[in-house]
């Protein structure tokens, strides 16, 4: 499975800390930038991720922002993209079992790395339920 991270300054280092944990647990891991805490615009990185997994160059995508916010919100203008920001471990299982997530989203600034690992495993592992739920991210996709 691969999977496209990317982030802008206050992402960085978070991202970097996910990208090594997803590359030890056996993941492909395509990283989209940025390369340093130089500040950049998030919108850039947000959109670059979200062409991956849209057009199925990458099967997830992670991005990463200091709150997580403006990179989420700039993933989902890609049709097709469903990116979730978690804050928790309950709501990345949330967003995997009711939403089916392409993508997740996690803020540099605003999670702790440890919980951050958590959250992501918890995301990777969860299976969408389909059902009720897969109606309605069809009527996500329509959008």
């Amino acid at each position: 499975m691969i999977i496209a991270v990317a982030s802008d300054h206050g992402g960085f280092a978070l991202k970097n800390i996910i990208k090594e944990h997803l590359t030890e647990r056996g993941y492909k891991v395509v990283d989209l930038g940025t390369d340093s805490q130089e500040s950049v615009d998030y919108p850039v990185y947000g959109k670059a991720c979200a062409e991956e997994v849209a057009g199925g160059r990458a099967d997830l995508g992670m991005v990463f922002c200091g709150t997580g916010i403006g990179i989420s919100i700039a993933a989902n203008k890609v049709k097709g993209i469903r990116c979730g920001l978690c804050t928790s471990v309950e709501m990345a299982e949330l967003t995997k079992k009711h939403n089916n997530a392409n993508m997740l989203a996690l803020g540099g600034r605003t999670t702790d790395p440890e919980l951050a690992i958590k959250i992501t495993d918890a995301w990777l592992d969860t299976e969408f339920e389909g059902g009720r739920h897969k109606r309605r991210t069809d009527m996500l996709d329509e959008m």
